[in-house]
């Protein structure tokens, strides 16, 4: 059940031989357009490449990294973070991406794992690392503030950071810690001889931790940049080179966000407006009212959100013409309300960390609702049973995927790649799916989170769908637990509406569409339901 497109010539990443060249290309060619807007701060293309060739600059000539070391980012959506990027990339850095709200004990372990021996981290962060910075490798600790971009470039231009920074005092208290912004006064030139191969690591991405440790996927230049390619082959029917304004509300840490608007975007010469926190819903729609935007990438309760506050109804959105979703599975009640109020539909998608992250995507105009679409370009993906069998075309058993854009393997952990890189080069997904006819994908669910009822498998995304569809319920979360007679039983959390409902109506609800052993036993409601920093909803903490 192999399916294959291959990727169209003209979009084939021959011109580049790295990520450097990619960012060498932007600068060129779109140097005049507005690159990232945060905070009322908005620099070109230009502007981004002379800060992060500066900051390249300093890594080279201040500090003891050299081509090939680790420097982590944990910072939240701001425009330090791709002025810290693209300079770790001219310098030749691995760059590990962590989430800016781990805890001490998370960064402990993703920084020795990594090996990080540097790291950009937004000062409110500096007290965990300080808990943990002996237990690490790292030497070069650069502090970045909410204002020192801003200040710099707003008050004085591009040209007069020395200015701003003069007097600086320390950053915190972390012995030999120093200021982003004094970093970018670095005059030093730039040494840009560095040759870097294709399939050379450019960055760590650091699973989420919901299948146990976090392990680091090593993704090369090769990997991204075919990747961004695959995901320009399908979304550039929409969205149009040089002219297009993308809201980013997913954390640009997430893979999806890292792709689409750190190397995606800037290919394109789009203008990408950054959201520091995706959680303030009220905060987004008063920026969506002063910035108009032709689309933004979310997930299912970031629409819900949006959908549920009474100020969206007032939004302007004749501009917007392309949403999109990945991360969880979206919901058809929320897709639908979405297109019914914006006439706009959500493009899900697929992916994984491990592939980059992009598998597979609708395609605008022929959607599917409850699908992920067809596989992009130049991927093969097949579905197998327990036996790694391939299964007849509709049913269900584990996805694989086979393309260009599949990892290297997890750092240094040869075991663990090969559990799910075989040696045809399949990656084994872990998650349950179907193909149609046409070649859509349909994701059924976690491997991980199957629910096992009498010998019968219940997917908990079913579920959950069928449960979101009552009027008075705003989301919900199926969990399995043990069951002496079923071996497992399902349980149901359910945030209300304001509406009054009560566990029978659950339950009736249920049994008028779901079959018997798919009913939840057990009904608990409750004021929210944990979730991942971009709004993934946690069966792990359930359990």
């Amino acid at each position: 059940m192999n399916i294959f497109e291959p990727l169209p010539k003209s979009l084939c990443p021959t011109e580049f031989k790295s990520l450097k060249d990619l960012l060498d290309y932007v600068a060129i060619t779109h140097q005049h357009l507005p690159a990232f807007t945060c905070a009322g701060l908005t620099l070109s293309y230009r502007e981004i490449d002379e800060l992060s060739t500066r900051f390249a600059a300093y890594l080279q000539t201040e500090t003891s990294l050299v081509p090939g070391d680790r420097i982590a980012i944990q910072l939240p959506n701001l425009i330090q973070f791709p002025i810290a990027l693209f300079g770790a990339i001219k310098a030749g850095l691995v760059v590990v991406s962590t989430n800016p709200l781990y805890t001490s004990h998370e960064m402990k372990h993703q920084f020795r794992d990594s090996g990080a021996k540097g790291i950009v981290i937004l000062e409110s962060f500096c007290q965990k690392l300080e808990e943990i910075l002996p237990n690490t490798q790292i030497e070069t600790v650069i502090v970045a503030t909410l204002g020192d971009i801003r200040s710099a470039v707003a008050r004085f231009g591009i040209n007069f950071i020395a200015k701003y920074v003069k007097g600086v005092v320390p950053a915190y208290s972390l012995k030999g810690a120093v200021y982003f912004a004094k970093a970018l006064k670095n005059r030093c030139a730039f040494d840009g001889s560095l040759s870097t191969s294709l399939d050379e690591t450019a960055v760590l991405l650091y699973t989420g931790g919901t299948t146990g440790v976090a392990k680091g996927a090593m993704l090369s230049h090769r990997n991204i940049l075919t990747n961004m390619m695959q995901l320009r082959a399908r979304s550039a029917l929409l969205i149009e080179d040089q002219i297009e304004t993308l809201a980013a509300p997913l954390p640009l840490y997430h893979s999806y966000a890292f792709l689409l608007h750190c190397f995606a975007m800037p290919y394109a010469g789009n203008h990408n407006l950054l959201i520091p926190n995706p959680r303030d819903i009220k905060g987004m729609i008063k920026l969506f009212s002063r910035i108009p935007i032709n689309g933004f990438v979310g997930i299912n309760t970031l629409y819900l959100g949006l959908l549920r506050d009474p100020s969206f109804e007032k939004l302007d959105l004749s501009t917007l013409k392309f949403c999109g979703a990945g991360g969880m599975a979206m919901t058809t009640s929320v897709a639908e309300e979405w297109f019914n109020v914006t006439g706009v539909e959500i493009l899900e998608g697929y992916g994984l960390t491990e592939c980059s992250p992009v598998v597979s995507v609708n395609i605008p105009g022929k959607a599917k609702l409850g699908t992920v679409g067809p596989v992009v370009p130049e991927t093969e993906v097949k579905i197998v049973d327990e036996d790694e069998d391939d299964v007849p075309m509709g049913a269900t058993g584990e996805l694989w995927i086979r393309g260009p854009q599949v990892m290297l393997g997890y750092w240094q952990q040869p075991t663990a790649t090969g559990e799910v890189i075989n040696s045809d080069g399949w990656f084994k997904t872990g998650d349950y799916a179907q193909i149609d006819d046409d070649g859509y994908i349909k994701i059924v669910d976690r491997k991980k989170d199957m629910i096992l009822v009498s010998g019968f498998n219940v997917f908990p995304n079913e579920i959950e769908d069928w449960v979101n569809n009552h009027p008075y319920v705003l989301e919900s979360a199926a969990i399995g637990v043990p069951n002496e007679r079923s071996g497992e039983a399902v349980k149901l959390f359910v945030v209300a509406s304001k509406q009054p409902i009560d566990h029978a109506e659950i339950i009736q609800h249920c049994r008028a569409g779901l079959t018997s052993y798919k009913v939840p036993k057990e009904v608990v409601f409750v004021d929210d339901l944990p979730k991942s920093i971009i709004g993934k909803i946690l069966r792990r903490e359930l359990r």
